[in-house]
């Protein structure tokens, strides 16, 4: 069976003239390596010599960072050190790393994102965004970081699950790549991916039900309501506590994921940070022909007034988002909890 690996991509990519085609594929690269490093640590588990519990303080992100965290953070920023990378942000740093002011891209990661599913052998994974280096950059890198998600060149996550796999766009669209232990590469595995524009799954925490606002709860009342209620169709819910796992199956066969901000302390920003996990999973989707939005405006039109800024996110199938963002924007759509809205409703179209 003829394959395409993740190295023809990334040459591919190289020599299209791209604005800083090569130094992307370089990085892309070894970002590639360091991920089948922190799969080695993942795959040993309570094995492994890195898989013990939190270290009590919260990191620069806001959450209390395990040991595999900390690792995958080690890692990745080892693995970039020979790379065209400028400046490094991480959730677990407080502040940009310098690596060399010459080279011309900016790289922000989350190292481990779903780390609650470290002891309960679920997918968790690394997210990245690629950015150019700000034009008038401080000496400490931060402005390149504090520039919208439209202005991306690469982004991506890596899966340490059941397979070890990559999806990535470098800018003209969406492709996910599987590792192979045999050929010790990553293979593509889908091209080109297009997100269905509608959907019948939606991913949210319902637990916290209680605390969001009301254009959240009475789009998942409607959902809920299934083929009855205003949506007329039956749904199904899917979270996973670990937002790159909920993505890929979003690449793969739609759907649509919500983190809204709620009324609980912290929380009226949502959790997800915009520079290092919204931005790219926002330009992986949008690559696939979905959208992603906070939810009333676009989250790649935001500009982050700090590296580790909070946004609520939605993102997934193109017209379920839209859904979402209406639910949020008409305050009269409290009346379609009435019959009126049901299926055989005045106003059902």
């Amino acid at each position: 069976m003829p394959t395409h690996s993740l190295a023809q991509h990334l040459d591919d990519h190289a020599a299209s003239g791209m604005p800083h085609a090569v130094a992307v594929a370089a990085t892309v690269e070894a970002m590639a390596k360091g991920a089948i490093a922190i799969r080695n640590a993942v795959t040993l588990g309570p094995l492994g010599s890195v898989f013990a519990g939190g270290r009590g303080a919260a990191g620069a992100g806001g959450d209390v960072p395990r040991d595999l965290d900390l690792h995958a953070d080690a890692v990745l920023l080892e693995a970039v050190r020979s790379a065209p990378v400028a400046y490094y942000a991480s959730e677990e740093i407080e502040h940009p790393v310098v690596l060399n002011k010459s080279m011309p891209l900016a790289l922000a990661i989350d190292p481990l994102d779903g780390s609650s599913n470290i002891d309960t052998n679920l997918s968790i994974g690394t997210i990245f965004s690629l950015l150019p280096v700000a034009a008038e950059a401080d000496p400490h890198g931060l402005t390149s970081f504090l520039q919208p998600g439209s202005r991306q060149l690469a982004a991506g996550f890596f899966i340490y699950g059941p397979q070890l796999t990559l999806a990535v766009t470098l800018g003209a669209g969406t492709d996910i790549f599987v590792y192979s232990p045999r050929l010790e590469t990553f293979v593509r595995a889908y091209e080109g991916l297009a997100i269905p524009p509608s959907t019948q799954e939606f991913a949210i925490n319902v637990s916290n039900y209680r605390h969001w606002d009301d254009g959240v709860r009475h789009y998942v009342d409607a959902c809920q309501q299934g083929a009855a209620g205003p949506q007329g169709r039956d749904f199904n819910m899917r979270w996973l506590a670990s937002m790159v796992a909920d993505a890929y199956r979003i690449l793969i066969r739609g759907g649509v994921y919500l983190y809204p901000g709620d009324a609980r302390k912290g929380y009226s920003n949502g959790r997800l940070r915009l520079v290092y996990e919204a931005n790219p999973v926002a330009m992986l989707v949008e690559q696939a022909g979905g959208l992603a939005t906070d939810p009333k405006n676009s989250i790649l039109e935001r500009t982050p007034s700090s590296l580790h800024e909070k946004v609520p996110l939605v993102f997934g199938s193109r017209h379920e988002v839209m859904e979402v963002a209406r639910y949020q924007a008409d305050a009269n759509l409290v009346g379609l909890r009435s019959p009126l809205f049901g299926s055989r409703g005045l106003f059902r179209n």
